[in-house]
């Protein structure tokens, strides 16, 4: 695929009607607000491999006929004042991009840079980036062109937005609808179908037929009533979490505050699309299902090593050693699993609002929910995708994803960003 080129008569700033039109102005949706907040400041970092060098300048002339022809990535994030009050206003206000300062091409020394050390380059170069704030007089996005070859891509691209901007399957969607099929410049690019939906229906269509009517009923009115004890179930358990109910303290359970001054560092391993898939089928579960799976069973391994690490440094004997390595019965180990909430916007309505002024839906529409690890060593490593497929079924059985979005919704509407904030670290510094 490839960056749209194609020039046009438009400017190479973001379009205007007519000179002497105002500014538009929109305000900042509850969700970008909590992402503006200092304690948060929450950007989205991507990185992509590409297979060819990268031309600077073909991206840049494709980001003018393409990206910033988008209001959020052509606008910036203007505070004002209300009354004589300490509270602001913030909303997203149009301004004229210079692509060019929102294009980083970086002078890598590669001379300096052996094979075997491009990856941990790239590592060091993504981890930096979160320590470096975007200016944020201007439209809150960059891009980074790196020539450096690694064991995976010829060069590498670095996205980086801020999530007031929208949410992963927003941007997702946009960067793709940015790119043309290399055989064919002017059409974009072909994506899977799925039609989960529809066969679902369909299948419960079929079950409604005949004899089988009465049986189909039967198990409609269990399935909302499962519905129901799971989402509550699951409520009662998010309540507990944000009160009370906190993980296991194991080395891996990190500090969930937020410093300006803290380095994260971002490791990346690169995994077979295609083994991933041949799970999948085999097993007949998702590609989401064996990746949950796989990371409970690392996390397993390990934890079992490092509580190993810590028994052996207390001077245990050789006898002892394989007992010094047995970890916790219980570990209470949870993550926070973030949910698209809404249909994907397709590129094809991205493409149009880019090109022709349409609108589309934007936005961060994410909620998510609280997914139990079971750690423990097992004898078939089967066990912990089936596991995990278990827990996920159940949990797509029920409306805790939607439930934290309302909540967070009305409690940012009722009391404010800053409530708003202490109420998702109470919900998330429990969790590992």
């Amino acid at each position: 695929m490839e960056i749209k080129t194609r020039r046009d008569t438009s400017e190479t700033s973001v379009r205007k009607d007519d000179e002497e039109e105002v500014e538009e102005e929109q305000p900042l949706s509850p969700a970008a607000r909590v992402f503006h907040a200092p304690e948060f400041n929450c950007y989205v970092i991507s990185v992509i491999g590409i297979k060819k060098k990268i031309d600077p300048d073909v991206i840049i002339e494709g980001l003018k006929q393409t990206l910033i022809r988008h209001p959020r990535f052509s606008s910036k994030m203007v505070s004002t004042s209300v009354g004589n009050k300490k509270r602001q206003t913030q909303s997203w206000v149009r301004t004229n991009v210079v692509v060019t300062d929102h294009v980083i091409v970086s002078d890598i020394q590669t001379q300096n840079i052996e094979n075997g050390n491009a990856d941990a380059f790239l590592e060091t170069y993504v981890s930096n980036l979160t320590t470096v704030p975007l200016d944020i007089s201007k439209p809150l996005w960059q891009l980074h062109l790196l020539d450096l070859k690694t064991s995976d891509a010829e060069n590498v691209a670095v996205l980086k937005f801020h999530h007031s901007l929208g949410d992963g399957m927003s941007l997702m969607a946009l960067v793709l609808a940015c790119m043309r099929k290399t055989s064919n410049p002017d059409e974009l690019p072909s994506l899977p179908n799925q039609n989960r939906s529809s066969s679902r229906s369909s299948r419960l269509m079929a079950g409604s037929r005949g004899d089988s009517r009465f049986l189909w009923l039967v198990m409609v009115i269990w399935s909302a009533i499962m519905l129901v004890l799971n989402t509550v179930c699951d409520a009662l358990e998010f309540i507990a979490t944000t009160m009370f109910l906190k993980d296991t303290e194991t080395p891996i359970k990190g500090d969930f505050r937020f410093s300006k001054s803290k380095r994260m560092c971002l490791v990346h391993r690169t995994v077979s699309l295609d083994d991933i898939k041949l799970i999948k089928n085999t097993m007949k579960m998702t590609v989401n299902d064996v990746v949950l799976g796989v990371s409970q069973a690392g996390l397993s391994q390990y934890l079992d090593r490092r509580y190993g690490e810590k028994k052996k440094k207390v001077g245990e004997d050789q006898d002892s050693k394989r007992k010094a390595t047995d970890m916790p019965k219980r570990i209470r180990l949870r993550s926070a699993l973030l949910v698209n909430l809404r249909p994907n916007t397709g590129i094809q309505d991205l493409a149009d609002m880019m090109a022709k002024g349409s609108t589309c839906r934007w936005g961060n529409w994410i909620g998510y929910i609280v997914f139990p690890f079971s750690i423990g060593l097992r004898d078939d490593p089967l066990q912990h995708l089936r596991r995990a497929k278990r827990i996920i079924d159940r949990k797509k059985n029920s409306l805790e994803a939607a439930l934290t979005f309302v909540a967070g919704k009305f409690i940012l509407k009722t009391f404010g960003v800053q409530v708003s904030f202490k109420y998702f670290m109470a919900s998330n510094q429990n969790l590992t």
